[in-house]
């Protein structure tokens, strides 16, 4: 299995093999779920002071603040994959 990463914006990567979900921060259990996370130490904030438009769950039990949206984080994995279907990989 290769390491497949992702911009999350801002030129901040992860990896997609270990992304759970993305997610609008809008829902309470959302906001609970991030508060939790930065109590945790386990929150990282890769907005750089914009507004949060996404939360990203990792498996690592990690929660990764992004200033893309949703739909735009999930479509440059969508893109990636079939980018390497494409070479044959």
């Amino acid at each position: 299995m290769s390491i497949r990463l992702i911009n999350i914006g801002f030129g901040n990567i992860v990896s997609a093999n270990r992304i759970i979900s993305i997610v609008s921060p809008e829902s309470a259990p959302i906001k609970r779920l991030v508060q939790e996370a930065r109590e945790r130490g386990t929150l990282i904030d890769a907005t750089y002071g914009r507004r949060t438009r996404a939360v990203i769950m990792m498996d690592s039990d990690h929660v990764i603040l992004s200033a893309v949206q949703p739909e735009t984080v999930a479509q440059r994995i969508v893109s990636k994959d079939e980018l390497e279907e494409g070479q044959g990989k």
